[in-house]
């Protein structure tokens, strides 16, 4: 495939790009522009990055093109979640041009017009270079074909705004792998430290232990107090920092799942459907007005429908019929039109005439004729399509690899499948006429073509019109009442949805609920959502419970949240004294262990890197006082997650002395430099001020 066809292809990655890779950083003009209030500018600010405003004008075309590229990589129409992930990419896209932009003209990192020479066209091509005009198999450029597609610029306005793209996105990568070098070489590992690691990770210890687990104690006994909490809270405050403003929200949904009466409608449909398919006289046109889903009127290969009918149908002359099949939540009626066995994959070259330019279809397929007479006569093929081909790939002589069935519009698949190698066949389609050539086929299995029609099991609008109603009347009445207890008097349930984010695809129970997540946050904590809001399969109402701004939240805030570690903190006083006590005038660890009616467990092989009790839980205080006592010595009381420990350590086991220091340190400067290139960008992101109003727009 050429440049212009790849690009073409793949335009969407290249204008969002990941993190650190973002093709445009674009300035925003100032807020108040002449004959504009400045209160209607700032109605179309997605948010601001240090400064600079991203217009929804900007960000709305990216994200179109993001939620494309995520439809054609994970299949479907898209929903609520992929939306998301889209605004998401785009965003973190435009922080990282932005911020990491400035950062670079800070520091002074340029690519000189040499850098770029050499990345285009010279002996250390960019990985894009190697990626759209290398070799697959040797990974050898082709310079000829760069400086060949460079030259046609000038003649191919399209080909030089492609070029500029990249040529934009190679300038970045070099900028990026710049700063991560200098990121990486700030990095060092010393001496101490590379032994400190490998005793670390080898080092063993073997000790004795006994436990007194808070579960012992119970919750009814243990009386809080606001000191207990408060402490708790100072002490542990870095982890109460929230990264960003969330919101919490209650809702009860209200089911239009088909009835039994709409399954019998629906299944009464079908019936009379199928006994028209039957004797239909233009099965493909019947099959594509009353299909639910769109199966293409061509051969395909077993292993594309739903199991429940793909392993019958295969299996059927042509000729046959079957169903009505319900499956998957719907009917599905097949005519076997024909069966065959056909190539499993072919590879050809073509040549693609746009008719327009030559004054019709009919002065097109003169042309092709002409061309395949041509080839017939033993002129290059290749040379032909770079002469008169409208198609990327007149670049590679036509070349378009090796295709399956599915991968080509239909016309074009019938004549490269149902053809044999070495044949020129032309073809009409959408994008124009072809002339094309059979190089090769591969395997052989078998075909059939399809009328296929499924039928969705749906509600009715009856259905759905009475859920609805019992919505709205449960928000008039909550608007009033106390939103758990009209629920609990209705006879429904509550759901929750704890720490929504504003951009969040997804809450738990709901298959659709971004505008509900919206107006959450417009919403005061309390309110109860003004709307009844429609989800796929159901009606819901909600109330917001608790708003969480972002930044290092208040005790109130997460007083409940860390009530169970409060109790377990109180508790570890009381089992400490416990503790203490028995380890009065005791020497070995089985007599303490027999004063609190507890047993001794061992433990044997524990490296510190990895603080892992077999049977109970990760305890790094106990692993780490273990590593720090002497053997044979009896420990004091240790609080740890799952309760009070004492313990006596039988011994260590040392490694043998660390052979390659150098190889060590290495290894921990690589890994150290990863982690250290994502904190710096971090760091980048916490000392600027961005603020994001996606939740807004989308």
């Amino acid at each position: 495939m050429g440049l212009m066809t790849f690009l073409r292809n793949r335009a969407g990655y290249i204008l969002i790009g990941a993190i650190g890779f973002a093709i445009v950083a674009f300035l925003v003009g100032d807020a108040i522009n002449v004959g504009k209030p400045f209160w209607a500018e700032s109605q179309k600010v997605v948010g601001t990055i240090d400064g600079e405003e991203i217009s929804i004008d900007q960000f709305g075309p990216k994200v179109d093109q993001s939620l494309a590229q995520f439809k054609q990589q994970y299949g479907g129409s898209g929903n609520a979640q992929m939306q998301a992930m889209a605004v998401d990419n785009v965003w973190q896209g435009e922080v990282a041009g932005i911020l990491l932009g400035k950062e670079y003209s800070r520091l002074g990192l340029t690519i000189s017009g040499d850098e770029l020479f050499d990345l285009l066209q010279g002996k250390n091509p960019s990985p894009l270079i190697v990626q759209y005009f290398g070799n697959p198999q040797t990974g050898e450029v082709n310079r000829a074909e760069v400086l060949n597609s460079l030259k046609q610029q000038d003649k191919n306005p399209q080909l030089k705004q492609q070029w500029d793209l990249l040529q934009s996105e190679i300038e970045k990568q070099a900028l990026q792998k710049k700063y991560a070098n200098l990121i990486s070489n700030s990095v060092y590992v010393t001496t101490l430290e590379a032994n400190d690691e490998y005793q670390n990770r080898n080092k063993l210890a073997s000790f004795k232990y006994a436990v007194v687990d808070y579960a012992s104690v119970p919750d009814a006994t243990v009386k809080l107090t606001e000191s207990d909490y408060s402490d708790y809270y100072n002490e542990n405050k870095k982890r109460f920092e929230n990264p960003t403003e969330t919101r919490s929200f209650e809702y009860v949904a209200f089911s239009v799942n088909p009835t039994k009466a709409d399954s019998a409608a629906v299944k009464s449909q079908v019936e009379k459907l199928a006994a028209d398919f039957r004797t239909a006289q233009n099965d493909s046109l019947f099959a594509a007005v009353n299909s639910d889903v769109k199966v293409p009127y061509t051969y395909m290969s077993k292993g594309k429908l739903d199991p429940a009918v793909d392993s019958v149908v295969f299996n059927l002359p042509a000729g046959s019929f079957y169903g009505p099949k319900f499956s998957g939540n719907s009917y599905k009626i097949v005519k076997v039109i024909d069966t065959r066995f056909s190539p499993d994959s072919v590879k050809a070259s073509h040549i693609l005439i746009d008719p327009s330019k030559l004054g019709g279809v009919d002065r097109a397929n003169k042309l092709a004729d002409s061309l395949r007479t041509l080839v017939q006569n033993g002129v290059s093929f290749a040379s032909l399509a770079q002469q008169y081909s409208v198609d990327g790939s007149k670049d590679k002589g036509g070349d378009l690899g090796t295709f399956s069935r599915g991968q080509m519009v239909a016309p074009f698949e019938e004549a490269a499948f149902n053809g044999k190698p070495g044949d020129l066949k032309v073809v009409t389609s959408q994008f124009g006429v072809h002339l094309i050539k059979i190089e090769k086929q591969v395997g052989s299995s078998k075909v059939a073509k399809l009328a296929y029609i499924e039928k969705g099991l749906v509600s009715s609008n009856k259905t759905r019109d009475a859920a609805y109603k019992k919505a709205n009347s449960f928000l008039n009445e909550v608007e009033k009442g106390d939103f758990a207890e009209v629920a609990k008097k209705n006879g429904l349930t509550v759901g929750v949805a704890d720490k929504v984010t504003p951009t969040q695809g997804f809450a738990p129970g709901l298959d659709n609920p971004r505008q509900l997540i919206r107006d959450a946050y417009a919403a005061d904590k309390g309110d109860v959502l003004k709307e009844v809001y429609q989800m796929d399969n159901a009606y819901v109402v909600a109330r917001v419970t608790d708003v969480k701004p972002k930044g290092i939240l208040s005790l109130d805030a997460v007083k409940k949240e860390i009530e169970p570690m409060v109790r377990n903190a109180v508790k570890a006083k009381m089992l400490t004294e416990k503790v203490n006590k028995a380890l009065e005038g005791a020497s070995k660890i089985e007599q303490v262990a027999q004063k609190l009616g507890k047993t001794v467990a061992p433990v044997e092989n524990i490296v510190f890197a990895n603080p892992i009790i077999p049977g109970a839980a990760q305890e790094n205080k106990l692993v780490g006082t273990v590593f720090g006592s002497q053997p044979g010595k009896l420990s004091k009381a240790v609080d740890g997650v799952q309760g009070v420990y004492v313990f006596s350590v039988d011994g260590f086991s040392n490694p043998a002395p660390l052979a390659n220091t150098y190889k060590q340190k290495e290894m921990m400067m690589q890994a150290s430099a990863q982690r250290s290139l994502g904190a710096a960008f971090q760091a980048l992101q916490d000392k600027s001020e961005i603020k994001d109003n996606r939740v807004k727009f989308y």
